[in-house]
């Protein structure tokens, strides 16, 4: 198996495969690891210390570490700290599990979500319990969820069928997004595949069953599928009307990736495990600081990207997907590490994380119940501080006048609502515009916490005004410019409303140390263009009652999918 991400070399592979047949997949149960692998438990081999790494982005720091050697080479960042690693590469997650317990390697690396699915059989013997140690990166674009034409949001996943690898990545991603659609797996029927990508027993072969209606697959396997990212048109390996739904550009704060280590190593080799961590912060600055400087450092950058070739990828020559791996993923560095261990308020902490993947597990019912997922307690500011590693400061990461064209031309066409993942109201009393944030404490907690899941959406805040004194003077026969001037009048009212309740999410936030990007957020003033009540005939429908009425005093949030727009959002 081979983990997410990759151009060429996947696409060759996916190419092959359909070329061969779209002969019917092999589908597994997914049972708990617990029932898979059994638990005889070796001591861990301190001599010759090993790590695993996966097909994976993040790994490439992991190498560069390492001194682009699986050995650890003289003079590397690891050698410095008096480590000595052989790295292997190991993209099946039971096949490290065994090592793990074995004593073969008392490192595993993996996602939150599949460390997690492990954790009730390493936890029945206190030397195989697993201490997260390290968060490498999110997954930021490499993953994606496509479907077919019967699907338009997902909520419209109940009740169908979706094909997921089991023990991949792809199942804390399946949990959250099912969740955020009021769904769960058990209101959706999962076939579970052995492979990720590139054989007939993956998510993209189960994508061409008739009676399979989404998949998770890989982001080139989504391309193909849809026809390079729009809609299937059924030529080549597309299906027709086939469209990635969300991929984890938009929900980049989904998949973590991270290393654990077992508690026995933990205990004795703390130093040891600790000039690990500070190996990985200090690899990753390293890798950012090649890839900025690859045009002025070609020997040592092509030297990074033929090693990481041969490790992750089997050739020394696929250089431009290494290049792929690394746009895929975000790495979070000595700052990231900080937040997603220490930091209580920050909504995609480990412990939030954990708990909210290991919810997902136990309705899939791979487990049975909340496993205990311990992390280290070590001050990364400190590892940070030893390696001269400093945490950077926020950057937007939305270009604020094309978000802003974006909003603005979906708005003159009446398609904001398309692309929408998720959305809820605010609503308002007559004329007001400020408000007590208290009375909106759980739509702000709600928006503090997509905004911070969903970091690659857009997030429209949309005020709308009451058309009740706009109707009263038409009815009046009032002249056109006193007419125009109650719809600006409108207009600016819910402007302001809208603004009022943009800044007051950012300072509530701030006052929970949870720092929002403002460019995420596009502020809108429909006045009485979009009432509740509809339109009649040109203009708004009177409301009938009083809660009609109180309808249109509303600010909509709206999570916009900007997957095809991509050219709004910047990477950091």
């Amino acid at each position: 198996m081979v983990k997410r991400s990759l151009i060429s070399v996947l696409a060759l592979l996916a190419t092959a495969f359909s070329v061969l047949s779209h002969a019917k997949p092999t589908y597994v149960d997914y049972k708990p690891i617990s029932e898979v692998v059994k638990l005889n438990v070796g001591e861990v081999n301190t001599r010759s210390l090993s790590a695993p790494v996966i097909t994976w982005g993040g790994d490439i720091a992991t190498l560069l570490a390492n001194g682009n050697q699986t050995q650890t080479a003289k003079g590397s960042i690891f050698d410095k700290k008096g480590l000595q690693l052989k790295l292997y590469r190991e993209d099946a997650f039971v096949n490290q599990v065994k090592s793990y317990v074995a004593g073969e390697t008392p490192f595993l690396r993996g996602t939150v979500g599949m460390i997690s699915a492990a954790a009730e059989l390493l936890n029945k013997d206190p030397r195989t319990q697993p201490v997260v140690i390290y968060q490498l990166t999110w997954s930021s674009g490499g993953d994606a969820l496509v479907v077919k034409s019967n699907i338009r949001n997902a909520k419209d996943l109940k009740g169908k069928t979706i094909a997921i690898q089991a023990y991949g990545p792809h199942v804390d991603y399946a949990a959250r997004i099912l969740k955020d659609a009021g769904l769960s797996f058990k209101d959706v029927n999962v076939r579970w595949l052995p492979d990720l990508t590139g054989t007939n027993n993956a998510p993209m072969a189960a994508f061409y069953e008739q009676d399979v209606d989404a998949a998770f697959v890989i982001i080139p396997d989504a391309l193909a599928l849809t026809s390079g990212g729009n809609v299937g048109s059924g030529s080549e390996d597309s299906v027709k009307g086939a469209r990635i739904l969300l991929s984890t550009r938009t929900a980049d704060k989904v998949i973590a990736d991270v290393y654990a280590v077992r508690k026995d190593y933990f205990d004795a080799h703390r130093s040891e495990v600790e000039a690990f961590v500070a190996g990985l912060l200090e690899g990753e600055e390293a890798l950012g600081k090649l890839f900025q400087n690859k045009t002025k450092d070609v020997k040592p950058y092509r030297t990074m990207l033929a090693a990481s070739g041969k490790l992750l990828l089997d050739s020394e020559e696929a250089t431009a997907d290494v290049e792929g791996l690394f746009a895929d993923a975000t790495f979070v560095g000595l700052q990231g590490n900080k937040q997603f261990f220490t930091d209580s308020n920050y909504p995609r902490r480990f412990d939030a994380l954990s708990s909210e993947v290991q919810t997902g597990l136990q309705q899939a019912g791979i487990l049975s119940k909340p496993a205990t997922l311990a992390k280290a307690a070590f001050d990364y500011g400190f590892l940070g501080a030893a390696v001269n590693v400093k945490a950077e400061a926020a950057k937007p990461r939305f270009d604020e006048e094309k978000v802003a064209q974006l909003v603005n031309q979906r708005q003159q066409q009446q398609s904001l609502a398309e692309g929408e993942l998720f959305s809820f109201e605010v609503f308002f009393q007559p004329n007001q515009k400020s408000f007590s944030i208290d009375l909106y404490q759980d739509s702000f907690d709600k928006v503090v916490e997509l905004a911070s899941t969903y970091g690659g959406a857009i997030i429209t805040v949309e005020g709308n005004s009451d058309p009740m004194e706009y109707l009263r003077a038409k009815k009046k026969g009032e002249q056109a410019v006193v007419l125009g001037r109650i719809k600006q009048s409108a207009r600016n009212l819910s402007l302001a409303r809208a603004q009022e309740v943009r800044d007051n999410i950012i300072q509530y936030a701030a006052g929970k140390n949870i720092s929002l990007d403002p460019s995420q957020f596009a502020v809108v003033g429909n006045g009485i263009a979009n009432p509740k009540t509809g339109i009649c005939g040109a203009e708004p429908c009177a409301p009938k009652n009083q809660q009609e009425w109180r309808s249109n005093m509303r600010v909509e949030f709206r999570i916009i999918q900007v997957e095809a727009e991509s050219d709004v959002f910047m990477p950091l």
